[in-house]
């Protein structure tokens, strides 16, 4: 089957936004499971609920914060000479881009928020507020954040803070992605638990689900891939890289 440029753009546009909206649901369904939330969005997460803040403008403060750590390692990398001078006007550009993509990403965290019940509170005497229950709601949210992960990603437009951030860091040390995700990861759920224990002297937003989510949305992003990956590249007129 033929697609036309104007028609692989539109797909290439509406898969991209398609993959942020299932991210969000995933994100917000891990919040509500009340197991512990994944390590990158922790900090806000812990942050939001102990001073009773939206979560979702706590979250677009954090990636602002991820953004303008991309933009200084990006210009460092760039007086360095160690990014091409046009790919480096490039790379800056969609480190700027990113603050419209969190603004419009953290308003769908919030819309979910309000939409999806508290399984710990909000579901009791039902089979979703039990423990069997909160695993199985939570192994959604992991399916649909590693789809809407993977969706939004291949289609090579705008990166999400939290995906920038860490290829930022890897490019400026040199370390490989994975390596550097790993470290990213293990460093937020440090924080995390230091602001849990100094604020409320108990763990917040750090549970199962966290472990779960490290291994888990990286295996359902493997597994979309390898299923899935040629048949969305050709759609939106790519090629693998």
């Amino acid at each position: 089957m033929h697609f036309t440029r104007s028609s692989s753009t539109i797909f290439r546009w509406s898969a991209y936004l398609l993959g942020l909206l299932i991210l969000a649901l995933g994100i917000s369904m891990n919040t509500k499971a009340g197991l512990g939330v994944s390590p990158i969005i922790s900090v806000s997460f812990s942050v939001s609920s102990i001073w009773s803040h939206n979560f979702g403008n706590i979250t677009l403060v954090l990636y602002t914060c991820f953004i303008l750590v991309e933009v200084v390692l990006h210009s460092i990398l760039l007086r360095r000479g160690k990014l091409p001078g046009g790919m480096g006007r490039t790379i800056l550009l969609l480190d700027a881009l990113q603050f419209p993509l969190s603004l419009v990403f953290t308003r769908f965290l919030n819309w979910f928020s309000v939409w999806l019940p508290d399984l710990p509170t909000d579901c009791l005497g039902t089979f979703w507020g039990t423990l069997p229950g909160q695993v199985v709601f939570l192994a959604f949210a992991i399916v649909f954040t590693g789809i809407g992960a993977a969706l939004s990603l291949n289609m090579r437009l705008i990166p999400n803070p939290g995906d920038g951030i860490v290829q930022a860091i890897s490019d400026f040390s040199g370390k490989s992605v994975g390596l550097t995700k790993n470290c990213f990861d293990i460093t937020n759920v440090a924080i995390t638990t230091s602001i849990g224990l100094l604020s409320t002297g108990y763990l917040v937003g750090i549970g199962l689900g966290t472990i779960l989510s490290m291994i888990g949305v990286g295996r359902v992003i493997a597994l979309f891939n390898h299923l899935c990956f040629q048949k969305t590249l050709a759609l939106a007129g790519l090629q693998p890289s």
